[in-house]
């Protein structure tokens, strides 16, 4: 069971960042590799049980449902229900933490799925790097000040 973490530090305090990230269906405002959200039923961003409709930049379409939002730790945490990728039990977090001597934060994502053993790395290199580092670097950028 392949278990990838990426993490990356954002210029902005952990609550700003966390206001953006805990919105189930805003991942289009910043990541790059996603071009459209929609969530299924009415439901709001930060319902628990939600489902998004993912449209990605290539075309490609995932659904996925918010398992937890927890504000307090800032950590949310959500799971694939269909996706033209072939995995089983996926499950992602992503997490906002305080850098307090900076005033910055630092966001992780991780995931942990089941997969083929022939696909794993593949797989864990497509989370890792072009999922989940582009994400990040698109947050970053989300929150850089002129950029």
């Amino acid at each position: 069971m392949p278990d990838v973490t990426t993490s990356a530090v954002v210029p902005a305090d952990a609550e700003a960042v966390w206001r953006v990230v805990r919105d189930f269906d805003g991942l289009p405002t910043w990541h790059t590799a996603i071009s459209a959200s929609e969530l299924e039923g009415g439901a709001r961003g930060d319902q628990v049980g939600a489902v998004r409709h993912l449209t990605l930049a290539d075309g490609g379409a995932v659904r996925e449902q918010l398992v937890a939002l927890d504000d307090r730790e800032r950590r949310l945490t959500y799971s694939i229900l269909e996706s033209p990728f072939p995995v089983q039990d996926y499950r992602s977090t992503m997490r906002v933490e305080p850098v307090t001597v900076s005033g910055e934060c630092v966001v992780t994502w991780s995931v942990l799925f089941d997969c083929d053993l022939a696909e794993a790395e593949r797989l864990s290199t497509l989370f890792g790097r072009d999922v989940f580092g582009t994400g990040l670097s698109d947050l970053v950028s989300y929150f850089s000040p002129g950029e």
